[in-house]
């Protein structure tokens, strides 16, 4: 049930930003109760254009200035709709996608912001999704295991993956001499945004989030921070540069960086009394905003997933979870131990199939004479808008294991459990009765089977999973997806109530590095949506899915072992 309100008008207020994969959000708060005052959407002109990108290769890359842009456009809005609460800001805090880093001058910089960069994709942001580092990854995961000391992926699930830190940096100084020689260091955008709104970008002295550093880069206070020079330098001589600027000291996101800087107050429209709190990721910080309790599964479903999971750390310090994202403490509650999973595309897979089926309609209706231009245009707009709520009405009529259809949901490789980005996607079991509905109907119970199989991971490993929570886009918006969903998992799946819930998660930890609530389980209770709808299992479906499961379970065995 949705937390009834408390109306009365506080005087204090919070902003939280959520930078996702395609857009930023702000969200203006009352940090006594959570009542959501304002929110502003602002879409990413140059992603939207897909420059610096280039799919074939898996290469996503974002300006800068799509980031700076969206942050002055929905800070000023929100503040636009409500003039007279300005002065009554008391905190912002930030979440953002990783790992997404980007290399930075000496003042902090990111060179793309710099003369003689502004289009090299290389100086730009290294989106969570770019997988141009697999070579890379690859050869940190071979000598972390062959150099004769400290196996560093440890507490990473034993594995890492090019969606993260080292591996990017890795294979930007290898490719690109100009922006190698150039940097002075590389920052994740979660630590950017707070170090240039307060002014305090020096890398050197830059505060560094403990998720960031902990899920994505190798940072444990087992081994004193970062992994040492001795280690880097068989990897490649040139990350020494990179380790001599990295500050071993990371901060939960519960910890001031400071204030706003008399720029950015004027520029948002602000005064310099304003904490800004320090970054961490988006799913993550979802994870508070939706009100995660211990041994609970927080999933961010969207285009891809983020599973998220905190446990006390006196029941886990004994316990290495393989195949995960990383364990790290602190990285989602101040306190816990923050364990992290997901799937590399959920509703990425469904878009796909969508591009797919529309190719026609995009490249022959679009230039057929029998109709005019405008129609043509309304013609492939409504069916772009009509394609995949007509695809779940007609899959939803069919019965389970009735198509004989089975999918891998590797189609962006594997994320968890055991990180593969080699991997590629299957459609199994086609025949010529196997039509759209069909096929849309094996890709969502891929999606589902992949969710299971990091459930069954965590307890393989003896960490107990006792319910899930579920947010982000497809949570909110597909009760067919997320039925399924339930029905492999043979778990209920709350749904939170809230339409920006990494967005409301960051105000909490505005909320506290304010001191307007003195911890994050406080801030829940005050400011926590709640829950607005519960889906249960249903019996008929969970004994068909465990048939199903098996057989995705040894369709991808199978790949694995012939992978070319």
């Amino acid at each position: 049930m949705k937390k009834q309100k408390n109306t009365h008008i506080f005087s204090s207020y919070v902003i939280g930003i959520d930078y996702g994969s395609d857009s930023v959000r702000a969200l203006l708060v009352n940090a006594e109760t959570g009542a959501e005052i304002a929110t502003s959407v602002f879409e990413y002109p140059r992603w939207k254009k897909g420059l610096y990108c280039d799919s074939a290769k898996n290469q996503f890359r974002q300006h800068p200035l799509d980031y700076i842009e969206g942050l002055e456009f929905t800070v000023k809005n929100v503040l636009n709709k409500k003039p007279k609460i300005a002065q009554q800001v008391k905190a912002i805090s930030i979440d953002t996608t990783g790992s997404t880093p980007v290399a930075v001058d000496k003042t902090g910089t990111p060179l793309a912001l710099l003369s003689g960069f502004t289009e090299n994709s290389n100086a730009m942001f290294v989106l969570w999704k770019d997988h141009t580092a697999v070579h890379e990854s690859d050869e940190i995961n071979q000598l972390c295991r062959t150099w004769g000391g400290i196996d560093f992926t440890k507490y990473s699930g034993g594995i890492y993956s090019s969606e993260w830190f080292w591996a990017k940096v890795l294979h930007i100084v290898r490719e690109d001499e100009k922006v190698e020689q150039a940097a002075y260091s590389w920052v994740e955008h979660c630590d950017w945004l707070p170090a240039m709104l307060t002014g305090k970008t020096d890398p050197d002295q830059l505060k560094r989030s403990r998720c960031a550093a902990g899920h994505k880069a190798l940072w444990h206070k087992d081994w004193n921070g970062f992994p040492p020079v001795d280690f880097l330098i068989k990897l490649d001589p040139r990350l020494i540069k990179v380790s001599e600027s990295l500050n071993n000291n990371t901060i939960t996101a519960d910890v001031s960086i400071g204030n706003l800087s008399s720029e950015w107050a004027d520029r948002l429209g602000l005064n310099t009394s304003v904490v800004v709190g320090g970054g961490a990721f988006d799913a993550h910080v979802g994870a508070v905003g939706g009100e995660i309790k211990p041994y609970y599964i927080s999933k961010v479903i969207g285009t891809s997933t983020c599973d998220m999971l905190i446990a006390p750390n006196s029941e886990t310090k004994n316990i290495l979870v393989r195949g995960i994202c990383g364990q790290v403490d602190g990285s989602i509650i101040p306190g816990m131990e923050g364990m992290e999973a997901g799937q590399s595309a959920f509703g990425d897979i469904y878009a796909w199939f969508k591009k797919l089926l529309m190719w026609p309609i995009e490249n022959i209706l679009a230039s057929s004479e029998i109709v005019d231009v405008a129609t043509r245009e309304k013609l492939v707009a409504e069916l772009s808008s009509k394609i995949i709520v007509k695809l779940t009405d007609e899959a939803q009529k069919i019965p389970v294991t009735e198509s004989g259809i089975i999918a891998l949901d590797w189609m962006n490789g594997r994320r968890t459990p055991d990180a593969d980005q080699n991997l590629k996607g299957i459609i199994s079991g086609l025949t010529l009765g196997s039509d759209a509905p069909r096929i849309f109907r094996a890709l969502v119970e891929a999606t589902a089977f992949g969710s299971k199989a990091i459930i069954d991971r965590f307890i393989s490993e003896g960490v107990r999973i006792d319910g899930v929570v579920a947010l982000g886009g497809v949570a909110k918006k597909s009760p067919f997806v997320m039925q399924v969903l339930a029905d492999v998992l043979n778990m209920p799946i709350q749904v939170v109530s809230s339409e920006q819930t990494c967005a409301l998660g960051a105000t909490m930890f505005a909320a506290v590095v304010a001191g307007i609530h003195p911890d994050l389980t406080e801030a829940q209770n005050k400011m926590g949506q709640g829950f607005d709808k519960t889906y249960y299992p249903l019996l008929e479906s969970v004994e068909k899915y465990k048939l199903l499961y098996n057989q995705y379970f040894s369709l991808g065995n199978l790949i694995e072992k012939n992978k070319t």
